[in-house]
């Protein structure tokens, strides 16, 4: 049945991390396209604050879902699984093969584990809010909620592992039914894909931190201050408020801080931001970690390519 499968190659990570130019490198030596595995990247207005691949960055490589939606669209995990799945089966189709870029966690985790999201109707601005709810909040706050809505799912998950107390709680408030009866009915599902996760980190997170700062100064070259004002002039909170970018210069643009300022609250959030993406990545079992602080991750990244496909690419 494992022949069957589909195979995708996910490369994931923390903001800034590099995945981008790794997707696209190995795309092109496995001749694949890159589908996006993030969450804000998905939104037509959002380019900037999202660093979204520039052509050049692409380097001729199709990437899919990404700036295909409207900030004012909903766009739940159920959504991405059912698209992501879509656009896989047509590259597979066409005898390419798909890598996953991005790092959104749940996206990741959802479409690679073959969750199924029958009757789901959980919404993106839902889910921007559970993250924000834990990002304001920690994680005790966001465990005690879980508590009152299924005292249940509390004792049956790791509620020390924000991850699976996020994707519980989606669940939950999406559906409307207790975890343990959701994943009753989910038992017999199993995964149409044979994945390699390959997980780009840092040894030192002060590296990670370089690479951030060079990224927000690059945003702010970019536009992000025109592309932020839009959103704040259009009054588009639900989902915008989550893009690192967006909410923290709502301060200048109401004269309450400078803009040098404002780019301080930006370099913040996004380290917080990273880290709490690694934090998500580091607990899965099944992924191999490239770090880029200590190792050419293109050369350890085609080997663990080269090994999953069973085979080797010429120079």
């Amino acid at each position: 049945m494992s022949e069957q499968r589909i195979p995708v190659v996910a490369v994931l990570g923390p903001t800034a991390g590099g995945k981008t130019a790794l997707a696209v490198t190995l795309a092109k030596r496995f001749g694949g396209e890159v589908v996006s595995c993030d969450s804000m990247q998905i939104y037509k207005e959002l380019s900037v604050s999202t660093a979204r691949p520039t052509p050049a960055e692409t380097d001729g490589v199709p990437h899919h879902l990404m700036g295909f939606l409207s900030i004012e669209s909903s766009y739940s995990v159920a959504d991405y699984v059912t698209d992501a799945g879509r656009v896989i089966e047509e590259i597979n189709r066409r005898g390419r093969r798909a890598f996953l870029c991005g790092g959104t966690g749940q996206y990741a985790d959802a479409l690679l584990d073959g969750m199924r999201f029958e009757g789901e109707a959980g919404s993106a601005e839902k889910k921007a809010e559970r993250a924000a709810f834990y990002s304001e909040n920690g994680l005790a706050a966001l465990t005690a909620r879980l508590r009152k809505a299924d005292p249940d799912a509390a004792g049956q998950i790791d509620v020390k592992n924000p991850k699976r107390v996020l994707r519980a709680l989606e669940i939950v408030e999406a559906l409307g039914t207790p975890l343990r009866d959701y994943h009753q009915r989910n038992l017999s599902s199993q995964s149409p894909y044979r994945s390699l996760k390959i997980v780009i980190d840092f040894k030192d997170r002060n590296n990670l931190y370089e690479r951030i700062n060079l990224r927000v100064e690059k945003m702010l070259s970019d536009g992000l201050v025109k592309e932020a004002r839009e959103m704040y002039n259009r009054n588009i909170i639900a989902t915008a408020s989550q893009a690192i970018g967006c909410k923290e210069l709502t301060a200048y643009f109401e004269g309450e801080k400078s803009l040098e300022e404002c780019a301080d609250r930006i370099r913040r959030a996004t380290r917080r931001y990273a880290k709490r993406q690694q934090t998500w990545f580091r607990r899965e079992r099944d992924a191999h970690f490239v770090y880029a602080d200590e190792e050419d991750v293109c050369a350890r990244s085609i080997a663990l390519c080269e090994q999953f496909y069973g085979e080797e690419v010429p120079q």
